[in-house]
């Protein structure tokens, strides 16, 4: 089959086109033959070695869309030719044919193919962060750090459709603010002052880190919750006193669809499911902003290694 990996540690040009042998869906597995793969943010930092060098080729890739071609023991739903929107813990969708937990394996149900390419990670994140981790309520307001992302675009509408009074968010350049409007932000403000800005909000959430998420505390409302789930601006990690944060009545809470995952396979299935509704009802989309193919997945990595990405970047595969 076709996919695209890398066997060094390197920029976006360490990915490459190859050919290799199919997957074989295990016990509580299913084979998805993809017809589209999202691109993630988080799918760089492996690339870079974050995790140490690669064994062998590896094929990124942390979410499709395809059909169920095929079912490993013990499995019985998704059923064979099922439009699914799958989560890839381990990766793999970078290619023609992947492999997921059978739990992981969303049916679509009416969701096009190319809508639930950037559904199993990005829509569950934001749904898992906003209802896991900050635990939105209604009438609570929210602050979105990386507005224009596809987790962040995808994070105003589900928090709009969860109840929230006002939703903020921050982003790094003007063009993005201007993008970010489209998703029913109150207001979007540049990440280096949005304090002093916005009223003390609710709800935070933060995937860039460093400075951005030491200020996030100081606009917490009485029992507002910082929400972290990622650390997309490469900041050392912060070491947080925690006096302050019990004399000030605010929390700290992290997501991370990974050990999640691992430790409770059934909330990320939930998460998801309801995500996937809310897209399925047309309470929220995904703005799909770049399209490419397969073999051009180095050049879907140029611009979020470039802060210029916006939305959702999808690989078309099949």
């Amino acid at each position: 089959m076709r996919a695209v990996g890398f066997d060094v540690v390197d920029g976006p040009e360490a990915l490459r086109p190859v050919e290799v042998p199919a997957p074989v869906p295990g016990p509580g597995q299913v084979l998805v033959r993809v017809a589209y793969a999202g691109v993630n943010h988080g799918e760089a930092p492996h690339r870079q070695g974050r995790g140490g060098q690669p064994g062998g080729f590896t094929v990124p890739g942390l979410e499709v869309s395809g059909e169920v071609a095929a079912v490993g023991p013990g499995v019985a739903e998704p059923a064979v030719g099922e439009p699914v929107a799958a989560y890839l813990p381990d990766g793999g969708g970078y290619a023609e044919y992947a492999v997921a937990p059978a739990a992981f394996a969303f049916p679509l149900d009416g969701i096009p193919l190319r809508d639930g390419g950037g559904a199993g990670l990005t829509l569950t994140t934001a749904y898992g962060v906003l209802a896991g981790a900050a635990r939105l309520a209604p009438g609570d307001s929210v602050l979105i750090h990386a507005a224009a992302g596809g987790v962040g675009t995808a994070a105003a509408q589900i928090a709009r459709t969860l109840g929230a009074s006002a939703v903020y968010g921050t982003v790094g350049t003007p063009e993005k603010a201007e993008y970010a409007k489209r998703f029913g932000y109150d207001a979007v403000h540049p990440r280096e002052r949005f304090t002093g800005q916005l009223p003390e909000v609710d709800v935070v959430l933060d995937p860039v880190g460093g400075p951005t998420r030491l200020a996030s505390l100081s606009v917490l409302a009485p029992f507002g919750r910082l929400a972290v789930y990622g650390e997309a601006g490469r900041h050392p990690d912060l070491a947080l006193p925690l006096e302050p944060l019990w004399q000030r009545n605010r929390s700290v809470a992290g997501y991370h669809i990974g050990d999640l995952a691992r430790r409770s396979p059934g909330t990320v299935r939930a998460h998801a499911q309801a995500a996937l509704c809310m897209l399925a009802s047309g309470a929220i989309r995904i703005d799909v902003t770049a399209e490419l193919p397969l073999a051009e997945a180095g050049a879907a990595h140029t611009a979020p290694a470039e802060r210029r990405g916006t939305g959702k970047t999808l690989l078309r595969v099949g």
